[in-house]
């Protein structure tokens, strides 16, 4: 099952979040969009700052990151990236007209959206925000996990 993820998700891959189980038990490559390689370590160094996690662990998570979306030393690439191009950044924009989300959310679910119809299908979305969730949901992908505890989308 080929999925999507976004960095909300990827980050749960090398740190032990809530819910992190989910993504670590996907064992195809994920597709991700370039956005993330930008978003992910910004989301270790964050942790960091905030006194969740070593600078020296902010190091490595964000190398060890890296060299995932490299495929460095790894006999399947961990991470298909998708760039952000200009059809992305069009979809990008449609969706927030039509779903209440933040720029780089829009452009996840864009890239998640043109990697589907490149593929013909996609098993699945990956995401821990809720209105990205939803706007996923209502754009026709398939939620992973399709629930979590607090999801109130899984709850429909």
């Amino acid at each position: 099952m080929t999925v999507f993820a976004d960095s909300s998700a990827l980050v749960k891959l090398y740190v032990a979040e809530a819910h992190h189980e989910a993504i670590r038990a996907i064992a195809e490559p994920i597709i991700i969009s370039a956005l993330a390689e930008v978003e992910v370590p910004a989301a270790l160094w964050r942790k960091h700052r905030i006194g969740e996690i070593s600078g020296a662990d902010a190091g490595i998570l964000s190398a060890e990151f890296a060299a995932d979306v490299d495929g460095e030393g790894l006999a399947m690439p961990r991470f298909a990236v998708v760039a952000v191009g200009s059809a992305v950044v069009a979809g990008a924009t449609g969706l927030v007209a039509r779903h209440p989300l933040r720029g780089f959310d829009a452009v996840q679910l864009a890239t998640a959206l043109a990697a589907r119809q490149t593929l013909g299908r996609l098993g699945g979305f990956v995401a821990f925000d809720v209105v990205l969730r939803s706007a996923a949901a209502a754009e026709g992908l398939a939620l992973v996990p399709e629930t979590f505890a607090d999801d109130p989308i899984g709850r429909r």
